[in-house]
């Protein structure tokens, strides 16, 4: 491989939109009672009610006090995220084993790991708190060998606020001899070895049993050593975008159609013979064990294991569709642009731990057909190429584009050479089950949804961001972002996320701001203002040095102009990363084919849909007994049924 420099790409007006009809963000949700998929979750406000639903069906109570919200969070992100070790994404341009490797973003951590260590989940985790109970209202804390996550809790016995104990990772909450409130680490840790004793007055936990994944965790709470603030962010919720020709397939189990094929980012453990991550002891699978539990959850291998998001996309150049997916053509190239809220995988060459960071790596990102043209990747933005050599039949490009979560594909040709190519682009993502649709015995209601938006991403990555820079730089106290809509889509609002130096012990006094531009950065509006690291109750001898600040903008009126994001602060203090992502508008003119396989009492089993993009009713599906949902698959479909 060579690199090729930089070079400018060019997006080209393309024809008319009624020409092109692509899908923007198509959602479903079943009636499962634990699993019913993205749309009870790809919000916050959704989430929210599918928090409050679940915990009202295992306790018998709707929460309405924090406390109640906070604990129907922790029970929820106890049954749908596991302890585990992902994948790093290369966010520093230095490889995936240098600099912090942790997956701090909220959905990514969500929708495409569904596991992390402990202060990978409770970085994200804080920006759930942030949402649900207000600015800077969780905290990641360093303990013994662990780290653990506090809530600050306000009203009834908590007065004016209070931090309390929260801990996902070893599923634990304490509460006081009384069985009434919740405690903090430091009063933990003045009687560990009691108050973590699953046999100190049970009834006391309120069916939360301590010690949830393994009776001897409360050991950690012996020491009260390091906090977190602002450890996590949250950035455009999980945005799926088709276009004309092209199927997206989630797996619900690894080894994709044939049962074999293993494609994962995250640590081998190689587990009962089947490659990649997974948790033995976990709340994901058994949700309706949890409350009420006398035991924990027990050891299964394989209780919890990683998913598979497959697009297949083959684009139609005897038409304009295939200009759905273009972001630059000229006479001898076409450029073809990939984002996804999922993390590319990979096959590894090996049977190592690591394995998927090692040359050799297969699966990830395949090109079938038959083209005589040169194909070149990037995975920063088109800053720099990857020339990766004349076109051949199944074309693995899977080590240049694993880890990541975008690229743009060049094939060095016209579309007109192209339209006999047979020209198929597979990518396989890794996912987590726990938010994908699961089928109930014998009926299912599903829902459809699709919002009709789109995602362009400046980052999270630091080059990918650079190739965005248009003032200021990295590094410094102040830079400033440009994005632009493809095919001359129309902006529908920012997410933008700043990582902050913002040292130790961190300033109350430090402001951060986050604002964008219509007009090249002649007039500013605000996105973020003052945002700041609030020090409230007890606190430990030590903190981390970093930050981060984040914010979205909505914007009421569409706009075709380009954006420009912002970030500064008033203290000097430096941006080590700054993304933005940008949401456009898509036609979502197009129906969409929605196809369930499932196994049951009969045998293996599939059925097809046709949800329209406007007024979809609720579908109806029928199965058996003893269902075990395989995979569902959404597919762009013009006109009227199947």
């Amino acid at each position: 491989m060579r690199w090729i420099p930089f070079q400018t790409v060019v997006v080209l007006a393309l024809a008319t939109t009624s020409l092109l009809a692509d899908i923007g963000d198509p959602q479903i949700r079943t009636d499962h009672p634990w699993y019913p998929g993205e749309l009870a979750c790809s919000s916050f406000d959704r989430l929210f009610a599918t928090q409050s639903e679940q915990y009202k069906r295992a306790t018998g109570a709707t929460p309405v006090t924090e406390q109640d919200k906070a604990l129907a969070s922790w029970f929820w992100r106890n049954t749908h995220y596991a302890h585990g070790e992902e994948g790093a994404e290369d966010l520093w341009g230095t490889g995936f084993t240098k600099g912090d490797l942790r997956t701090r973003e909220y959905w990514t951590g969500l929708f495409a790991d569904g596991f992390g260590l402990c202060g990978t989940t409770h970085s994200q985790w804080s920006a759930e708190m942030e949402y649900l109970l207000g600015h800077a209202r969780g905290r990641d804390l360093g303990v013994a060998g662990h780290n653990s996550f506090e809530v600050f809790l306000t009203g009834n016995a908590y007065g004016n606020g209070k931090w309390v104990l929260l801990d996902h990772d070893i599923s634990t909450v304490v509460f006081d001899a009384e069985g009434k409130n919740l405690l903090s680490i430091p009063e933990i840790k003045n009687d560990v070895n009691r108050l973590t004793n699953r046999k100190f007055k049970p009834e006391k936990q309120n069916g939360w049993l301590v010690c949830g994944l393994d009776a001897g965790d409360g050991g950690v709470y012996k020491e009260y050593n390091t906090a977190e603030y602002l450890a996590g962010y949250a950035g455009p919720p999980p945005m799926v975008h088709l276009r004309k020709g092209e199927k997206f397939r989630r797996y619900l189990q690894p080894g994709l159609e044939d049962g074999k094929t293993f494609v994962f980012w995250g640590r081998n453990y190689n587990t009962r013979g089947i490659p990649g991550p997974e948790r033995s002891q976990a709340w994901v699978n058994q949700p309706e064990k949890m409350h009420g539990s006398r035991d924990g959850t027990g050891y299964k291998p394989g209780q919890a294991r990683y998913g598979n998001a497959v697009y297949v996309y083959r684009p139609d150049f005897a038409t304009e569709d295939y200009r759905e997916g273009v972001v630059s053509e000229k006479d001898q190239q076409v450029t073809f642009e990939f984002y996804s809220p999922y993390i590319i995988a990979a096959t590894p060459p090996n049977d190592k731990p690591w394995g998927i960071y090692e040359q050799g790596c297969r699966n990830g990102l395949i090109l079938e057909g038959k083209a005589n043209c040169a194909v070149s990747l990037s995975v920063d933005q088109g800053h720099t190429w990857s020339d990766c050599g004349g076109f051949s039949n199944r074309m693995d490009l899977t080590d240049l584009a694993k880890g990541h979560r975008q690229y743009l594909l060049r094939l060095g040709t016209s579309a007109k050479s192209l339209a006999s190519s047979g020209l198929a682009i597979t990518t396989i993502c890794q996912a987590n089950p726990a938010v994908m649709p699961r089928l109930n015995d014998r009926e299912t209601t599903v829902d459809f949804a699709a919002s009709g938006r789109a995602i362009l991403s400046a980052g999270p990555n630091r080059e990918q961001a650079k190739a965005h820079i248009v003032a200021g730089s990295l590094d410094s106290p102040a830079v400033t972002l440009e994005l632009k809509a493809p095919r001359e889509r129309s902006v529908a609002g920012v997410y933008a996320a700043g990582q902050l130096a913002s040292g130790n012990p961190p300033s109350p006094d430090l402001k951060s701001h986050i604002d964008y531009s219509f007009d090249g950065g002649k007039t500013w509006r605000s996105l973020l203002k003052d945002w700041s690291i609030p020090r409230r109750g007890e606190e430990p001898r030590d903190f981390w040095s970093q930050s981060f600040c984040y914010g979205i903008a909505e914007f009421g009126s569409t706009s075709q102009s380009p954006v420009q994001i912002r970030f500064k602060n008033n203290g000097g203090k430096k941006y080590l990363r700054a993304e933005a992502h940008l949401v456009y508008k898509t036609p979502s003119v197009d129906n969409t084919k929605v196809t369930f396989a499932w196994q049951d009492g009969t045998g293996r089993n599939q059925t097809s849909h046709l949800f329209p993009p406007a007024n979809p009713e609720p579908w109806q599906l029928k199965t058996g007994t003893g269902v075990q949902t395989r995979w569902v698959e959404f597919e762009p479909v013009a006109g009227a049924g199947l």
